[in-house]
C-alpha cells in the first residue's frame, strides 16, 4: 500500500502495510510472516538473507529497504516510502555492521 494511504488503526493484512503489495506480501508469507504484528522485532537483514536462501535467488537490495520500512513502521515509526531507507541500508552495509 502507498504510505500516504496507510491507516495504523487498520492493519489486518500484510497488504495494509506501507510499501507492501501482492508480491512483497507473498515474500513475507514465505518467511512465515502472516500478519503485520509478526514483523515486530524482526531483523530486515536476516529476513532478506532467509528469503534469498529459501528462493535460491539473490533479491534486489531495494527489497531490504522495503523490509526495513515495514519493520520500522511496526516498531512505531512513520509510514515512509521504501526509498527513504536506502541511505540507511547503504550506511549500515558499508559500516560492516550487517552482511547482506
Amino acid at each position: 500500500m502507498h504510505p500516504d494511504k496507510v491507516d495504523r488503526n487498520r492493519l489486518e493484512r500484510l497488504e495494509d502495510l506501507p510499501n507492501i503489495g501482492p508480491a512483497c506480501a507473498r515474500d513475507l508469507r514465505l518467511l512465515g510472516i502472516q500478519s503485520p504484528a509478526d514483523l515486530i522485532g524482526q531483523d530486515p537483514f536476516e529476513m532478506l538473507a532467509r528469503l534469498c536462501h529459501l528462493t535460491g535467488t539473490q533479491h534486489d537490495p531495494c527489497l531490504l529497504d522495503v523490509f526495513m520500512s515495514v519493520v520500522s513502521f511496526m516498531a512505531g515509526g512513520p509510514a515512509l516510502p521504501w526509498w527513504k531507507f536506502t541511505a540507511e541500508r547503504k550506511r549500515i552495509l558499508l559500516s560492516g555492521a550487517k552482511k547482506g
